[in-house]
This record gives structure tokens, sequence and C-alpha cells, in this order.
């Protein structure tokens, strides 16, 4: 029986689906000995642990669109890439000052400072060859995907909303700005996974925009259960530092619409995404698993 075989779930099929990233990232990363080994060995440790939420994204929006896995597998490792260096430059000194990322030592603290930045610039840069020697795909498609995914992650995407969100600390955001802010912070390289897919699959511009409102309301309603859980989360069952956002005075979802408003927002977004995927396919499966399986998570 195939990986995409409809008479097995999406999330029976999962594992596959990691398994199969997990050989890819593998492939791609080059081996920890290899000189600088310091600098392999580190970007190795970035990449290590974490759900894999935004590949499987990739996954399961190629699935729907009928698209081979073969096919995907480069979007998948590149959008994984992004979020990876992401997450090291964010723990850094300058920016949140995390010492724990995944339950373990952020990069600068198992190795040091100037390597968590150098991991994340080669880490950034990796994701883009990676579409570059995308299989399966011709060279409009990939060219495509780099234009997306450069987007995605650039100073009008995820870097703008850092910048921003930065900036934002003892300020008091309109419910408006916030949600540009977190539509870019979070929601960008989310909403670019479903591109990546549209990408591949060669979808006409109504199935495009359709798939793209799905990954606009996940990635909303992602963030917006993001405070909610950091608000009401023992911090000391988490794998990171907690409540960074309320220690450092910034608006929040729960802040400006209150608590329960604020799950009520996220549920309607959950229940949009999953119309969305429904008129997208008759077999939504993969996405409609995939609004679940974030709604219900608890941290």
């Amino acid at each position: 029986m195939s990986l995409t075989s409809p008479e097995v779930s999406f999330d029976t099929r999962v594992p596959a689906y990691l398994r199969r990233l997990d050989h890819a990232m593998d492939a791609l990363l080059p081996p920890g000995n290899t000189d600088p080994d310091r600098l392999h060995e580190a970007m190795r440790y970035a990449c290590e642990g974490g759900k894999h939420l935004r590949a499987l994204m990739v996954y399961a929006a190629g699935e729907t669109l009928g698209v081979a896995p073969e096919k995907l597998d480069a979007a998948a490792c590149a959008v994984e890439l992004i979020h990876a260096y992401s997450l090291v430059h964010d723990d850094l000194p300058g920016m949140d000052n995390d010492d724990l990322r995944r339950g373990r030592p952020t990069v600068h603290k198992a190795y040091d400072v100037a390597t968590g930045i150098l991991v994340g610039d080669a880490l950034q840069t990796l994701a883009f060859e990676a579409l570059a020697n995308a299989n399966g795909l011709d060279a409009e498609q990939r060219i495509r995907m780099i234009k997306a995914l450069t987007h995605a992650s650039g100073s009008l995407g995820m870097v703008g909303g850092q910048a921003v969100d930065m900036a934002s600390e003892n300020l008091t955001l309109s419910l408006e700005r916030l949600e540009s802010l977190h539509a870019r912070k979070t929601g960008a390289l989310i909403l670019v996974t479903c591109q990546l897919a549209g990408i591949a699959a060669n979808v006409p511009d109504r199935v495009r925009d359709v798939l793209e409102h799905f990954g606009k309301c996940i990635g909303l309603a992602f963030q917006i259960q993001d405070d909610v859980l950091d608000l009401v989360a023992d911090t000391a069952t988490l794998g990171k530092t907690a409540g960074k956002d309320l220690a450092q005075n910034k608006s929040t979802f729960p802040s400006l619409l209150g608590l329960e408003p604020a799950r009520q927002r996220a549920d309607a977004l959950f229940d949009e995404a999953r119309d969305a995927a429904r008129s997208i396919s008759s077999d939504a499966g993969p996405l409609l698993w995939l609004a679940d399986h974030i709604q219900q998570r608890n941290h």
C-alpha cells in the first residue's frame, strides 16, 4: 500500500511522512564531521527535535492536491530549515535571549553566540539551495517556489514581523496591527507551506486562492492559540522559556480580546479553515486532520 493510499487515514501516515522528512533532511545537511565540523554539527543540532508541523503542512496540502511526495520533499525541507534558522536567531541574546529550546540548551548556549549566528545564516541559504535542486519539478516551478519562500521569510514576511514585534515592547497595539504583525512573523511561513504545495501541483487560480485562505486562517488561529496557551501554561512543564511576551509587556490576543473571546476567535478560524479545505477537494482529509491536530495541541 502506497504512502498516500486513501484506505489509510492521514493520521496513520504521519509517521511515514516524518521518516521521509528525516531522511531528506539528513541527505541535505552536510555531515557533522565535514569541515568546518563545529558549524555543521551545530546546524544538525538546530534541526533536531520539534514537531515538524510546517513540513507536515506541505505534505498534507500536497496530498490533498494529488502531488507525489517526492515532489514535495525539497519544499518540506526548505520550510523546516527556514523555521529552524528563525528559532536559532530568535533565541540569541540580542533577540529573545532564551536558554532553552525543545527541552534542551539553545544553539548559542550549547555552542556559542557566533556559532548561533552562523548556523542561522547557513540554514537559511541551504533552504533555497534545496528548492533550486528540487526533484520532479521544472525550472519555472522551482523559481516560483524560491520566490514564494523568499517573500515569506524576508522583510515583508517573517523577518519584518519579528522587527515589528521587537519594536512593540511596552506598547498597546490595535487588534488590526497585532493581526498584521503575526500574519508576517508566524503566519507567513505557515501560509507558504500551502503555496509551495500549490506550485508543485500547478493548481488553477481558484484553488490557489482557497488554499491560501486555508493557510491564512490556520496561521492566525495558530498564533492566537499560542498566546492563549502562553497565558495559561505551567511554565515548568515547557521545553522553552515561557511567558516571554508577558514579561516583555507585549500586546497579545488575550490581552486585547480577553481570554475566552480569544479562544472563540481561534476556534472560528479553525472552522473557517475546514470550510476552505472542503471546497478544495472532496477528499480533504489531510488538511482537515491538520486543522484538528493544531487546534487540539496543548503547548
